[in-house]
């Protein structure tokens, strides 16, 4: 069995290949970033314009939306940059190439992720970390060195819910012939993640924190550092949310690939 050290010497070596492969199509890499920094900036044009009608949202004031939606791109870059492989996921299962991961002595997850890293997903990770330091200075946060650990932390626990919620819903395709709507839901209802949860009525906000923890991803974290006072306990349990639901999505994952027979063909 491979130490962690080992799996990590092999990413960095893989990812360098794939970079360099990548870099060969530069025209492509231009176009793409400059298409996910247009994406990534349509949320605040969007903000800007509800703003503009309305003083608050709920409350919330622009520079706060501001730092939620910075929270939320840093949340889901690791899901865009490292495991976007799993878009693919239904491809590979219905034509067969996922095979080719058995074959091997690597963890498949491991092995599966490894094969994309998606360069253009650097520029959401830029662009949220340039609003984080932005909005942060707007509202005079106190960034102390437990504040900044209890950022990574909180951070860390997001990006592994996002990834949890698409992961499983890739999953899907192991058991279900056209999965791409299961998927593309999932996708979608992170759009709700930048949103405070105190907008949305009794029923949604349930849902957004009991059932699909979409509220973990941005909101709730947030409130740590914008609003402490008005934080709940549960929050706090971030890390055990995220961690836990990795572990189950972990646990389908290897569900379907024992039961995976190939394509019959």
């Amino acid at each position: 069995m491979r130490s962690l050290t080992e799996y990590l010497r092999l990413y960095f070596i893989i990812e360098a290949q794939y970079i360099k492969a990548r870099m060969q199509y530069r025209a492509d890499f231009i176009i793409s970033s400059f298409g996910m920094l247009f994406s990534s900036l349509i949320t605040l044009g969007v903000f800007w314009v509800i703003f503009d009608t309305v003083p608050d949202l709920a409350g919330w004031s622009l520079n706060e939306m501001v730092f939620i939606y910075a929270f939320y791109m840093l949340a889901i870059s690791p899901m865009q940059i490292i495991f976007d492989h799993f878009w693919q996921l239904r491809f590979n299962l219905q034509q067969g190439t996922f095979l080719k991961y058995y074959f091997r002595p690597l963890n498949m997850m491991f092995y599966y992720t490894s094969e994309i890293f998606d360069i253009k997903g650097l520029t959401q990770l830029v662009v949220g970390i340039a609003l984080l330091i932005y909005s942060a200075a707007q509202l005079h946060v106190d960034w102390t060195f437990a504040r900044i650990g209890l950022l990574v932390i909180t951070l860390f626990s997001a990006a592994l819910v996002q990834i949890s919620i698409v992961v499983t819903a890739a999953c899907a395709s192991f058991w279900v012939l056209d999965s791409y709507p299961v998927l593309g839901l999932a996708w979608r209802l992170r759009e709700f993640a930048p949103y405070p949860m105190s907008i949305f009525d009794g029923a949604f906000r349930f849902t957004f924190t009991y059932i699909l923890p979409i509220g973990f991803i941005a909101f709730y974290p947030s409130q740590i550092f914008l609003r402490p006072e008005e934080v709940s306990s549960i929050t706090y349990l971030s890390p055990l949310i995220g961690i836990g639901m990795f572990a189950l999505t972990y646990w389908i994952w290897k569900q379907g690939v024992n039961s995976y027979t190939g394509t019959g063909s």
